[in-house]
């Protein structure tokens, strides 16, 4: 069996839109004009051309394509005539779908070669907010953001390795230096390297079933009530959210029914528990309410944005800021159950939204040696 593959070709002018393997062509030529050297002159290749191509196609088809003998025309064998009524017969059935294929393949790239629009890459831990971003940033600014959801550790690498512009990570508001949040993220994360960029405040909380039957209002009660619990993968910003509260609480992993369960997403986590396949997990409040469950806060946290410090000038990213600062986009944030905005579009130092670094004091220190140094 011999598989199609498809190819397109990026062109100035109009020409009508086709998928057509070329070797169609040469069968044509050959098969009108009655032999190989006319067929190369109407195609306007040379003779050794066409004939190394028909013979290169007889050996990858395993069959012959034409024949000629001496003092007649040359034409197809049953084979290349068959080829030729099926090239017919799928340019009969196909041209509208070909056609279409060709328009949607043009408004894609129009956004390449349109100045006013831009393509921002960026790897995130899952969150409503920025679907909702993607969708509310396309009609003033044309910005089309590219995102792809994956854990927290993951996107801020994906940044640093390049295969993205812009990470998104969270963690709980005022992590203490010292906690699980600086061992996870201090190690990435670079100050005069990288730049934070404002962007919300979210609540994480109990995901329940509604009514809320097993009357679940902290870890604690989880323990306690050996409540079925759902968890997120390691490298996400939830899992390290929640291994951080467990360690506040003085908690185990043997103390959480279900600890070693796991769901990639807020949104499937809620659908577990709405199947009853589940009774708790934390997540975000949008994902609990869109599956019909209650919901208990427990922490406020802050989603945050990171870019390096050397593309904050580059006219995605400027044109990213300028929607995230917008009255219009805070008022569409402040709609979703949990979220509010939080220095939107700013640009912020990681020291000073991360407070694990303590660049005055080493500097104080350094003040203070030179001068006893002189004394």
């Amino acid at each position: 069996m011999h598989r199609l593959q498809f190819h397109y070709t990026l062109s100035r002018d109009g020409s009508p839109a086709l998928v057509r393997n070329p070797l169609m062509d040469l069968l044509q030529a050959v098969s009108s004009q009655g032999s190989i050297s006319a067929g190369a002159r109407a195609l306007g290749l040379s003779y050794r051309h066409v004939w190394g191509e028909l013979k290169r196609w007889e050996s990858e088809l395993g069959n012959e394509l034409v024949v000629w003998e001496k003092g007649q025309s040359a034409r197809l064998t049953e084979f290349g005539a068959k080829l030729m009524w099926a090239e017919r017969q799928a340019q009969a059935r196909l041209a509208p779908q070909i056609e279409a294929l060709r328009g949607d393949l043009e408004r894609a790239f129009a956004v390449a070669f349109d100045a006013d629009a831009h393509v921002v890459t960026l790897y995130a831990s899952h969150d409503d907010a920025l679907a909702t971003l993607r969708e509310h940033a396309l009609e003033p600014a044309q910005l089309h953001l590219d995102i792809r959801y994956c854990g927290s550790v993951d996107a801020i690498r994906g940044l640093n390795e390049g295969r993205c512009v812009i990470a998104g990570f969270h963690t709980l508001q005022h992590p203490a230096p010292g906690s699980l949040a600086e061992r996870v993220y201090k190690p990435l994360l670079l100050p005069g390297l990288h730049k934070i960029i404002g962007f919300a405040q979210r609540t994480q909380g109990l995901m329940v079933a509604a009514g809320n039957p097993l009357k679940l209002l902290t870890l604690q009660d989880v323990q306690l009530r050996k409540a079925r619990f759902i968890n997120r993968a390691l490298g996400t910003g939830t899992r390290v959210v929640f291994d951080e509260l467990m360690q506040q609480q003085g908690l185990a992993v043997s103390d959480i029914q279900g600890f070693e369960r796991t769901e990639p997403s807020h949104t499937a986590a809620a659908h577990a528990i709405a199947s009853g396949a589940a009774d708790v997990a934390l997540g975000i409040e949008v994902a609990a309410r869109a599956q019909g469950l209650d919901f208990v806060p427990i922490v406020r946290e802050n989603y945050h944005l990171v870019c390096l410090k050397s593309a904050l000038d580059d006219p995605a990213i400027v044109a990213l800021r300028s929607v995230l600062q917008s009255a219009e986009w805070q008022h569409q944030l402040k709609t979703l159950a949990g979220y509010a905005p939080d220095q939107c579009g700013q640009v912020l130092s990681l020291s000073a939204v991360l407070p694990w670094w303590s660049f005055s004091q080493r500097k104080l220190r350094s003040n203070t040696s030179k001068k006893t140094a002189k004394v």
